[in-house]
């Protein structure tokens, strides 16, 4: 299969991981609307929506819970937006879950590499 989401999982690709289990992966979006924008995705291939199997979409919803407060504590957002596409749409056909931060005042975006480590600072 030649998905990129699932060569994250395997390391084939490196990424900007925030969170990981057996399940899930969180990483930092290559590509970011906002500072902190990330994705969850399951480990399991799953195109879309209603391809993904129950427990691991509450699974991921949970974690999205602990990832929006990490947001929130580290990166001082006003909010977080989750979206999550389905068909034409959806860009990559692997079922991922967007955490976007909004800020009331605009910013400029950051490096990928200076907001991972505001975000894993301790």
């Amino acid at each position: 299969m030649d998905c990129i989401f699932c060569k994250f999982k395997t390391n084939e690709i490196t990424c900007y991981k925030i969170y990981e289990d057996d399940i899930i992966l969180c990483f930092l979006d290559n590509f970011p609307d906002s500072n902190g924008h990330c994705l969850i995705i399951p480990k399991d291939h799953y195109t879309e929506l209603d391809d993904i199997d129950p427990n691991i979409l509450s699974h991921i919803m949970k974690t999205s819970k602990h990832i929006k407060k990490l947001l929130v504590d580290k990166l001082n957002c006003d909010g977080v937006r989750l979206i999550q596409n389905n068909g034409i749409i959806q860009e990559i056909k692997h079922y991922h879950l967007h955490l976007k931060p909004f800020y009331e005042v605009k910013q400029e975006i950051k490096s990928l590499d200076e907001i991972y480590k505001k975000i894993k600072e301790l």
